[in-house]
């Protein structure tokens, strides 16, 4: 996948940008590496930062404190530029969540460059471009999750599934399940041994 874009040098208009750094709490790096080269690339370019938005969390997840301020900065319209290291910095959570993100930096009229991939800048002339191939991408990453989930369902209905976990337990299940909640198990735990739904088995054990 090839996505072409230019960034605007020294010379050009006054820009507010935002850098977000994250490192995982496994990592070994220290983020004030990814926050020395992006300080020095904004140096250069002359834009001003108007903030810095710093998580050390795994990238997989969506609730980072500093990556949900930094969303509900862009929606605010509280700087003009996003500025990463790298995508896999920004998040780790899929391709289909991670083009929602930059969609939605869109959406705001917030663009966004990484660093270390110049070909994802929505940065001069060809950012519309950019931004409209995502958007194609995305959509095609939704239809393929529909697809997924719809073939799923059409292959448990062929099997006598109507959707879900079975709702009901042999004679034999039904007694495992009260011999395992008399045992001090929870429903979840026995409902996941009996690969049926909670309920059904909080309904057999309390008959």
């Amino acid at each position: 996948m090839l996505l072409l874009g230019f960034g605007i040098g020294k010379g050009s208009l006054p820009m507010n940008v935002a850098i977000y750094a994250r490192v995982s709490t496994k990592d070994k790096q220290d983020v004030s590496n990814q926050l020395r080269q992006l300080r020095e690339f904004c140096e250069k370019q002359g834009w001003v930062i108007c903030n810095e938005y710093v998580d050390r969390l795994s990238g997989k997840r969506s609730d980072r404190p500093q990556f949900q301020a930094m969303f509900a900065a862009a929606s605010r319209r509280e700087f003009d530029l996003l500025l990463f290291w790298s995508l896999d910095r920004m998040t780790r959570e899929g391709a289909l969540p991670t083009l929602r993100y930059l969609e939605q930096l869109s959406s705001y009229g917030v663009k966004f460059r990484s660093f270390t991939e110049p070909y994802l800048d929505t940065l001069g002339g060809f950012g519309e471009a950019v931004v409209a191939i995502l958007g194609c991408i995305a959509k095609q990453e939704r239809t393929r999750l529909s697809e997924r989930v719809m073939a799923g369902l059409e292959r448990a209905k062929a099997q006598g599934r109507i959707g879900g976990r079975p709702t009901a337990l042999t004679v034999n299940a039904q007694a495992e399940a009260r011999k395992l909640r008399a045992a001090g198990l929870s429903f979840g735990v026995i409902a996941d041994r009996l690969h049926v739904s909670k309920p059904t088995v909080m309904r057999v054990c309390s008959a």
